[in-house]
């Protein structure tokens, strides 16, 4: 098991958790019929760090860390975090989680927010409120979701000092 930066080299892979984790329209705002040729600006762009945690050759997860804004605001850090479906349960997003948080650390970040976490995304939640986030502000109705419709949406933050 490892946790690495992304190369150029891992895109196919990324792609295909992407994919199917945004097919479901249930946790992330991207659009579900989003072409690959769209990954390289949503999750692997100039701003991002990007890391992956792969086994036995196979990456199995991923994240990116980057500023939450610019310039006077880039001291907050922001993160987004995939699981390969078919890898859910073993703990990964646990051991993706705990490395931003010392990445961001050592980067100078001197907290993360998360600005949408879907309200319905239960498991995430939890995980994110383990490692000591906390739900600083609800949107009202903030998410399309595929299945429930308008659906609340959290602001999840968390000082690292």
């Amino acid at each position: 098991m490892t946790i690495r930066k992304a190369t150029e080299s891992d895109i196919d892979q990324v792609w295909e958790i992407f994919s199917k984790v945004i097919e479901t329209g249930d946790t992330y705002v991207y659009d579900p019929t989003t072409p690959k040729s769209e990954l390289s600006k949503l999750w692997f762009a100039p701003t991002m760090q990007t890391f992956v945690y792969e086994e036995q050759g196979k990456i199995l997860g991923t994240y990116y860390l980057k500023p939450n804004q610019i310039d006077l605001g880039n001291h907050i850090a922001n993160c987004g975090y995939m699981v390969s479906p078919k890898a859910q349960g073993k703990g990964i997003g646990k051991m993706l989680c705990a490395h931003s948080l010392q990445i961001a650390k050592d980067a100078g970040f001197k907290g993360i927010q998360f600005n949408l976490v879907v309200s319905t995304n239960t498991r995430a939640i939890k995980l994110w409120e383990k490692f000591g986030f906390k739900i600083i502000g609800t949107i009202p109705k903030g998410f399309n979701h595929a299945k429930l419709g308008y659906v609340d949406a959290y602001i999840m933050f968390q000082l690292l000092e």
